[in-house]
């Protein structure tokens, strides 16, 4: 009896550390496309696209492969679902549902949209580093939510991002001088991704992964095709779709969700958080070996403190023994 419980716990064990691998490659994985994402739409800039072009091919291109991957797809709780339209009972939430997320898709789609404005007159290592703001507004976030006062790990976090911000971004030397454009849409893209985390992480949690994707999109070329419609009269140039559209759905709105769905429940989400933040470097990198930016070691530091701060807010506490 002993030894088959010896024998049980042990493969307990040994399937939530495989779990925990596996979680934390797909969220590494999922980070890193996002990572990527910067360095490909500063590529089609330098090709002549424009933000409107590069945004409109990656969601409607994103919303078309998952569709298609939603189709080819086994949709998870059929039976359950079945019954409930049967009932009559479930059908009016299920479309709530896909509203609400079409609504938090909207910020998505406003996070893509003044992050690329950000990446015409900023680098992609400091465009990164503003995006990274979201960490210390999702505090701010919580506490006018729960009316609750942050613990004292989380404010010296904070203090920890603000400081390494002002080192990556180069703001100490009076020698480099930073396009207040480029700031101004990184923080706003911070703030519409801080919105963009609480909404979408809280909406339609028992339908399928590539549907919750697939409607989050949706609502995000929903409201870049508002903001750019009037770029589709004017010169539009389609063999985006093509040239880069492909290439930025990909990394952009079809991997990184349903990567970080399927990975984050393995991981949780201080682990999880935490191995997210390699989009960080994954960028710098990105950026520097591939279109030649240059980032000293005072941004590198300021980098350190940010990874550093995310480690010190996510990292779980000791557990006290009894």
């Amino acid at each position: 009896m002993l030894k088959k419980r010896f024998l049980c716990s042990s493969y307990d064990r040994d399937l939530m550390k495989n779990n925990l691998i596996k979680g934390s490659i797909l969220v590494g994985l999922g980070s890193a496309s996002y990572g990527m994402l910067a360095t490909f739409v500063k590529m089609a800039y330098k090709e002549g696209y424009t933000t409107a072009e590069v945004t409109i091919s990656q969601f409607t291109i994103g919303v078309i492969g998952l569709l298609l991957i939603s189709m080819f797809t086994k949709r998870q709780g059929t039976k359950a679902s079945s019954s409930a339209i049967a009932a009559g009972s479930k059908q009016p939430s299920n479309w709530k549902s896909l509203l609400k997320l079409m609504v938090a898709g909207t910020a998505m789609g406003l996070t893509s949209t003044f992050y690329y404005l950000s990446v015409q007159y900023i680098p992609v290592s400091v465009g990164i580093v503003l995006l990274m703001q979201t960490v210390w507004m999702g505090v701010i976030l919580e506490m006018i939510l729960h009316k609750k006062r942050p613990g004292n790990r989380k404010i010296i976090s904070v203090l920890i991002i603000i400081g390494g911000t002002i080192l990556a971004t180069n703001l100490l030397q009076s020698s480099v001088t930073i396009d207040w454009r480029g700031l101004g849409w990184g923080m706003l893209a911070a703030l519409s991704y801080t919105i963009t985390v609480y909404a979408s992480n809280g909406i339609a949690l028992h339908l399928p992964v590539v549907r919750r994707s697939l409607y989050l999109v949706l609502g995000g070329l929903i409201i870049i095709m508002l903001i750019f419609h009037a770029s589709l009269n004017m010169n539009f140039s389609f063999d985006i779709f093509w040239r880069w559209g492909i290439v930025l759905s990909l990394f952009g709105t079809i991997l990184p969700p349903l990567l970080f769905t399927m990975g984050m429940p393995l991981t949780g989400v201080g682990l999880g958080t935490i191995i997210a933040a390699v989009e960080i470097p994954v960028s710098v990198l990105m950026a520097h070996f591939i279109l030649k930016e240059p980032v000293n070691l005072m941004q590198w530091a300021g980098i350190v403190l940010i990874l550093a701060a995310v480690i010190l807010m996510n990292i779980e506490k000791p557990k006290r023994a009894s």
